[in-house]
């Protein structure tokens, strides 16, 4: 009982406390990268390519802190939406379309979309970057060194989509009766006025193009409307994902409207199952030891091929900005992945006291519920990540109690973990085995 008259006396301090940083508004919420293209050939490269819908961004003019380029918008985005995908980032920023403020990135450390339609218009259109210097959220990025370079940006591009889109996608895989029962989930979004229509194809196939399941289903949404399509197929034993046959299924994807077919998207999706029974992690119903290595999120494919070839299965990644290029190549490998939000708070000290630790300060509590379930939309579609870590070095107390409160609330299978929970409630059990132990 004291424990929780404790949280509430924090709760009933964060309302008279001024937040110690600018909140993120106006980005899309995060879906992990999702490629649209406008024909299926397009859409196989799975990879941002100039098309007649998205303009890669190649060139910035550097002015202080400050990042800009143009931008053409064609004639053919006219009724569709108009985006701005801007790669991660090594510190927070602002964006601007034609001098006007679109929105605001607190948590840079993964791609990021802006809906900026109603900021450009046909023709030339001026984006620019302002980068936030000095960075606000120094408390909560402790792997950063005290003299950072200037602000750097990962690759960016500017794309349409149409009015009524595929928003997102996630998977749910688990075991019925010794089954392995797949959900795909499609998020569905339409930025109309007035009531839209749209017809979903999905087709699931397996590495050699067999096809596991297809079929379509019709949506209407009423104004501003978003809503989630779902299909199940039944996935075989030797099609599921495993560290000792990493099988990848092809998801194609294609929407139509009005009888027009307005958008093509392909992805590699493994199909595989993770519980926790007790303190007992089952992959596809096989209990698992994880063989754990740390490393930064930089490490390269080279040394991960290394580490499988060491007997390591297990990757926990450190705070930072890890690359979709990673997730990718651990699923190709079969190596599963602890990824980590981007939360280390080691300068600050454990000092869990007003004015130590911000894990204990309601003030930064936006910002550790933002980048706990940025890192999981972030990450969820990869096979390779099995378990979600909420922080790194970062002592305890409110904010990561309730991070993990608000992971639960998702409904999702795999494991919420923190190292450093020193065995309170806010941490999953997930049995880690020493190499030694072996």
């Amino acid at each position: 009982m004291k424990r929780f008259l404790t949280l509430i006396a924090l709760f009933s301090l964060a309302g008279a406390t001024a937040q110690p940083y600018r909140p993120t508004t106006g980005r899309d919420p995060m879906r992990g990268l999702l490629l649209a293209a406008p024909t299926a050939a397009l859409a196989e490269e799975q990879q941002p390519r100039e098309h007649r819908y998205l303009t890669p961004i190649e060139a910035w003019s550097v002015e202080g802190s400050s990042r800009t380029c143009d931008f053409t918008y064609p004639f053919a985005w006219a009724n569709r939406q108009v985006f701005v995908h801007l790669g991660a980032a090594t510190t927070e920023y602002e964006v601007l379309v034609n001098g006007r403020s679109v929105g605001y990135n607190a948590d840079p450390n993964y791609g990021a979309d802006f809906n900026v339609t109603k900021f450009a218009h046909e023709g030339r259109n001026r984006l620019e970057v302002r980068f936030t210097q000095p960075s606000e959220l120094t408390p909560l990025e402790s792997w950063k060194t005290a003299h950072a370079s200037a602000p750097t940006l990962g690759e960016s591009y500017v794309f349409s989509q149409p009015t009524m889109h595929i928003r997102d996608v996630a998977v749910q895989s688990r075991l019925v009766d010794g089954i392995l029962r797949a959900e795909v989930c499609i998020a569905v979004r339409t930025s109309a006025l007035n009531p839209k229509s749209s017809r979903i194809y999905y087709d699931l196939r397996t590495p050699d193009s067999t096809r596991l399941t297809s079929g379509h289903q019709d949506l209407t949404l009423g104004m501003r409307g978003e809503d989630t399509l779902r299909f199940l197929a039944t996935i075989p034993d030797t099609l599921c994902w495993s560290p000792e046959r990493p099988v990848l299924c092809d998801l194609r994807l294609k929407t139509q409207n009005a009888g027009r077919y307005g958008e093509y998207i392909r992805m590699r999706l493994g199909f595989r199952s993770v519980e926790l029974q007790g303190d007992t992690l089952l992959v596809n119903g096989v209990p698992t030891r994880l063989r754990l290595r740390e490393a930064a999120p930089d490490i390269t494919p080279e040394e991960l091929v290394g580490l499988r070839a060491a007997g390591y299965n297990t990757l926990k990644l450190r705070a930072g900005i890890a690359s979709e290029a990673l997730y990718t190549t651990c699923d190709t490998l079969g190596l599963y992945v602890i990824a980590q939000a981007p939360i280390d708070t080691r300068n600050s000290g454990d000092d869990i006291r007003r004015g130590g630790n911000p894990t204990n300060d309601p003030a930064w509590l936006p910002a550790y519920l933002e980048r706990t379930a940025d890192s999981y939309h972030a990450t969820k579609r990869h096979p390779s990540v099995i378990a979600f870590s909420l922080a790194e070095k970062s002592a305890n107390g409110i904010n990561l109690y309730e991070s993990y409160l608000q992971m639960k609330r998702l409904g999702e299978s795999r494991p919420f973990i923190y190292l450093d929970a020193g065995g309170e409630w806010n941490s999953d059990l997930l049995p880690i085995v020493p190499m030694e132990d072996e």
